[in-house]
């Protein structure tokens, strides 16, 4: 990030230039959630981030756990800890059912791609470690949509813990972008005696790193990421450590989208209007 936009890589301002040229239809977002998973490291702490195999969408970019809300998520009848839906949709400017669809989506992601569970069997307790054979079964079923988010918790007496997860922002991808995101951003602690594991099939390397030095690999080069993976990095760093983030998070806008404009004068670059 430079102090008039972010870099953008050239495949994206080639995708640009024809869509404007030829006169493109802006595809509708699709509502997705994504989590940042933080840890304590020392007197730091790390955060958790995926590369995108290349194939996907935004493929090659390291991002955090997340994807598109499914349908199964508001159709999801379960037992529910921390703020009520009605709680979520005024945080979020969204109806209860869409606000329960959103934070549904994260957990199950979060599961999903990371092997994090943020449920419990009560409202003031988490699981421990989901690591075994059996859990992974349930992963690999709730991935291929042979279950539901919901019947995986009823199916173990687990309550979801929407308390762990804290909402912090809204973005939603460029006009130009053929698949297209409206995705909430959220951060949450990884509970203790969990652990992530490369479990999802679109990432193809996974990493535990400060925030401040993933900004730094960013900004040399080493780790291609887009301006919400960057934005957020840095306003994570400005919080100074993890109960700076929570207070953080507490007023935070979550539900105002963002979204990146790229600027094709001169040197192509993402502005933030």
């Amino acid at each position: 990030m430079t102090t008039d936009g972010f870099a953008a890589p050239p495949a994206l301002v080639e995708h640009a230039r024809r869509f404007h040229a030829e006169g493109g239809v802006p595809a509708v977002p699709r509502v997705a959630a994504t989590v940042l998973l933080l840890r304590p490291a020392g007197a730091d702490f790390e955060v958790y981030v995926i590369r995108r195999v290349a194939a996907m969408a935004f493929g090659g970019m390291y991002a955090f756990p997340g994807g598109g809300v499914d349908r199964s998520d508001s159709q999801a009848h379960l037992d529910w800890a921390g703020p009520e839906p009605a709680e979520w949709g005024d945080r979020l400017a969204l109806t209860p059912d869409a606000a329960q669809a959103v934070v549904c989506a994260a957990a199950r992601e979060v599961f999903e791609e990371a092997g994090v569970l943020l449920a419990g069997p009560d409202p003031a307790t988490v699981v421990g470690d989901v690591s075994g054979d059996d859990w992974e079964t349930a992963r690999q079923d709730l991935e291929a949509r042979r279950t539901g988010f919901a019947d995986l918790l009823a199916g173990r007496r687990l309550t979801l813990r929407s308390d762990l997860l804290l909402p912090w922002s809204r973005w939603i991808t460029p006009e130009f972008e053929p698949r297209r995101f409206d995705t909430y951003f959220f951060v949450a602690l990884l509970p203790e005696g969990q652990r992530t594991r490369d479990v999802s099939g679109e990432a193809d390397h996974t990493l535990w790193i400060r925030p401040a030095d993933a900004l730094a690999r960013a900004e040399d080069g080493e780790l291609n990421m887009l301006p919400p993976t960057v934005l957020t990095l840095a306003q994570v760093v400005a919080a100074g450590n993890l109960a700076g983030v929570a207070r953080a998070a507490a007023t935070r806008d979550a539900a105002t989208p963002v979204t990146p404009r790229l600027d094709l004068n001169g040197e192509p670059r993402f502005v933030l209007d």
